[in-house]
């Protein structure tokens, strides 16, 4: 029989018992939620509000979650719970569109690539019912990238239809001077969008690639695991006469975009359960590419490249302008105006 002892303090209940290795250790319950204990000289994650952690603890949390930690993993490294993550990181997330939004305008491009990547919320397609939201299911993360400064200039999160590649384009033109070079795939949406957004201003390409099934998968009724391979590469000009078409930057972005966000990993566990979480990462991943992530080949930041800023951003920095009054009172406007559509298997 092990001692025990009962202590009430501030409305909570504490029991704490000598473990079997002669470790201390303390649960507590207050409203369902655990607290942030000291026990036996080891830290026991627990619930806490956002506004009490350290400007140490929130950049060790947003470090993590940039470099592609999943939330069980920043739990147990920083030894804040869960859920205090999470909103932790919804919250800088969306400061990070603001931030974005105040910055990347008015910018000197050459060349756009603009592609999608497959992504869902909650459940797949096939689990989708007809009364969901439009907000459950299969979500694209579309990206407008510079293809000379590897800046991403523009990102959206939704169905993949006609409405969220014009919504694209028509953000990228807002952002952008001049008439880029565009570069697309074979996506249709895309012709008619670039042309509206630029006034048929903008020379403009497509790349379609075409593969065949070379060896099935494990299930014969689904093609996902199948092989394919590459038979074919068609470049079309579309609008004008632009020099080069080409996607290899984008496409070379997407794979940088799932290793570096554990929801986006593929054939994991780790995916989004709500869809402004969804958002607000893909907000933190742009956000701290442009700004935080020195590139390889360019030495420096791509917000760096386009003159947005002299010096390479810490997380830090990052975190503190996420998080300022005027970013949040922006974030505020924007969730205030947000409707959901209702939509099913769209």
């Amino acid at each position: 029989m092990y001692p025990k002892r009962r202590v009430l303090a501030q409305g909570a209940e504490h029991r704490a018992h000598l473990g079997r290795a002669g470790q201390n250790s303390v649960l507590c319950r207050l409203r369902s939620h655990r607290l942030l204990q000291w026990a036996g000289g080891f830290l026991v994650p627990g619930l806490t509000a956002v506004s009490n952690l350290s400007t140490e603890q929130k950049s060790a949390v947003i470090a993590a979650l940039t470099e592609g930690v999943c939330i069980r993993a920043t739990e147990r490294l920083t030894g804040i719970h869960r859920d205090t993550i999470m909103r932790l990181g919804v919250k800088v997330g969306q400061g990070c569109t603001a931030v974005h939004g105040k910055l990347m305008v008015n910018l000197h491009v050459s060349r756009c690539e603009l592609d999608e990547v497959w992504s869902f919320v909650k459940k797949k397609k096939k689990n989708v019912r007809d009364e969901d939201l439009d907000t459950v299911g299969d979500q694209f993360i579309y990206l407008a990238m510079d293809s000379t400064g590897k800046a991403i200039l523009s990102w959206l999160v939704g169905k993949r239809n006609y409405r969220n590649a014009q919504r694209l384009t028509d953000d990228l033109r807002h952002r952008v001077l001049g008439n880029p070079e565009i570069s697309t795939d074979g996506y249709l949406p895309y012709l008619k969008a670039v042309d509206l957004s630029f006034v048929g201003q903008a020379p403009h390409g497509i790349v379609d690639k075409q593969t065949v099934i070379i060896a099935k998968g494990p299930d014969a009724g689904n093609d996902y695991y199948a092989k394919e391979t590459l038979v074919r590469v068609e470049r079309t000009p579309v609008n004008l006469a632009p020099k080069t078409i080409s996607t290899s930057f984008i496409e070379r972005q997407n794979l940088t975009l799932r290793m570096s966000q554990r929801r986006l990993t593929r054939l994991s566990n780790g995916f989004s359960k709500k869809y402004e979480n969804h958002c607000a990462a893909v907000a933190l991943y742009a956000t701290h590419y442009n700004f935080c992530r020195v590139h390889e080949t360019l030495r420096i930041t791509p917000a760096m490249q386009l003159g947005i800023t002299d010096h390479v951003w810490g997380v830090t920095e990052l975190v503190n302008a996420a998080l300022s009054d005027g970013a949040q009172a922006q974030v505020k406007r924007a969730v205030a105006e947000f409707q959901v559509i209702q939509g099913g298997k769209q």
